[in-house]
């Protein structure tokens, strides 16, 4: 599993595993079903305390992303769809709100729509 952690961001680090799986998992690279590394295996690979791991997958499994299967491992849901709709309408208050943002400094929606072409 390619995950790109950036030491320097002021974003913590457990959220930045949790948004990278979430794009993996969105993005189709991590399918329903897939086993991902345990949580010292993925430590390990980043260089990181484990604990840290174990808090990113505690979030995924509480999103519905991720399911433990004791002594088996770590798998992708089958059932991602949703999360992803989910993950989906998040961003997309987000940038509603950026949006309501830029027009209370006085753009309008088609100032706001040039600049983002």
């Amino acid at each position: 599993m390619n995950i790109s952690i950036d030491y320097t961001k002021r974003e913590p680090i457990y959220e930045q595993i949790v948004r990278e799986v979430e794009k993996l998992i969105t993005l189709g690279v991590l399918t329903p079903g897939s086993q991902i590394p345990s949580v010292r295996a993925l430590a390990y690979d980043l260089g990181i305390n484990p604990n840290t791991v174990k808090k990113a997958y505690d979030m995924l499994e509480e999103n519905g992303l991720i399911i433990s299967k004791s002594t088996k491992g770590t798998f992708i849901s089958d059932d991602v769809s949703m999360a992803k709709k989910q993950k989906i309408e998040e961003l997309m208050e987000k940038i509603q709100d950026i949006i309501k943002e830029l027009e209370s400094y006085g753009l309008t929606r088609e100032e706001i729509i040039n600049r983002l072409k």
